[in-house]
């Protein structure tokens, strides 16, 4: 019979996240994993693999966490509510860039921008959340058009795109050193370029929602 682990899993998967989110994929040793977590290279082996597949692992975290919080701000609710819903979150994703005043970034950004040309696994799960993400954004979009929020003759998926790519690109400006002002006013453009009738803009003016991981 196996002996049960004698350590936190959840704990130990959130200082590997913290290693990689740090020094990357490249510049991280299982070594520094080792001292971060606090267990031995044996045990990490044992239970979660090497180097690659502890990230895998990590990574995919991460990813359902993203697809998550959009699924929080979107997803659900009346199609009165939508149009204000997608102006919560691209505001919402603005500030947390705003606030990351290290310039982390995300990590779904930088393991794709580091690993995606040569790692299948994750090259897939990046595609796998953007094109979540993507629908979810073209639901809520669809959803302002029922209510007439939106302009019915628009393309929701060409929307869902517009935004999708304004969301990740705010994130890319920000670590690069962008000022959280110009960040937010990015965000608020993008809204304001939406076809929405002149009557319902009010629904979505007005600066953005409460910080959320």
């Amino acid at each position: 019979m196996a002996r049960p682990r004698a350590f936190d899993e959840r704990r130990v998967l959130e200082r590997a996240r913290e290693q990689f989110w740090a020094t990357g994929y490249a510049g991280t040793r299982m070594d520094d994993i080792a001292r971060a977590t606090g267990l031995g290279k044996g045990s990490l082996y044992g239970a979660f693999g090497d180097k690659g597949e502890l990230f895998h692992r990590v990574f995919g975290d991460w990813c359902t966490a993203v697809v998550e919080v959009a699924e929080g701000r979107l997803a659900g609710g009346p199609d009165a509510e939508a149009l204000a819903r997608l102006a919560g979150y691209v505001r919402l994703m603005a500030e947390n860039t705003a606030l990351d005043t290290e310039r982390r970034g995300c990590l779904l950004a930088k393991g794709a921008a580091e690993l995606a040309q040569h790692d299948p696994a994750v090259a897939g799960r990046s595609a796998e959340t953007m094109t979540a993400l993507l629908t979810l954004l073209r639901t809520e979009i669809s959803a302002a058009q029922r209510h007439g929020d939106i302009d019915a003759a628009a393309d929701p998926e060409r929307l869902a795109a517009l935004l999708l790519t304004v969301v990740r690109g705010i994130e890319a400006v920000g670590k690069a050193g962008l000022d959280p002002e110009t960040l937010r006013n990015v965000a608020d453009t993008a809204l304001a370029v939406l076809p929405v009738p002149e009557g319902r803009r009010h629904l979505a003016a007005g600066r953005g929602p409460a910080h959320e991981n």
